[in-house]
């Protein structure tokens, strides 16, 4: 299987706004992000589905879901945090992390031919690495 852009991430080869890393998973701002905050929580083993992921490897991405979630309640302080799993885009399981207040914010589509603000990507790294 070819790699996918989040194992070339997790390789290094491309650069990402990152906001933790472990030994099974890592969180980075995704380049064209929703609502007041979006965090992608992506395991470093290439699985296409959630549900083909070994159970160490799924516990260890959900376990860092909830930790970038109660990081944003704190930082950001929105209504809700809410996720998605949906898996199209790139092949490589991978859990949108939304901090939001509104349904419309939480359905909103990123604007994929938006110019990448990446000083405002390093500003959101600030307030929610750990």
């Amino acid at each position: 299987m070819e790699d996918s852009v989040f194992t070339k991430i997790i390789k290094g080869e491309i650069p990402s706004h990152k906001v933790y890393e472990d030994e099974r998973t890592i969180a980075i701002i995704p380049l064209h992000t929703i609502a007041k905050g979006h965090v992608l929580v992506i395991p470093k083993v290439q699985v296409d589905q959630f549900i083909d992921l070994d159970e160490a490897d799924y516990q260890a991405v959900m376990a860092v879901v909830q930790k970038v979630g109660k990081r944003m309640k704190e930082v950001l302080n929105p209504q809700r945090i809410g996720l998605q799993v949906v898996g199209l885009d790139v092949p490589h399981v991978h859990v949108h992390v939304i901090a939001f207040d509104t349904l419309a914010q939480f359905r909103e589509l990123p604007d994929e031919s938006a110019a990448i603000d990446h000083a405002k990507h390093a500003e959101m790294v600030q307030k929610l690495a750990f």
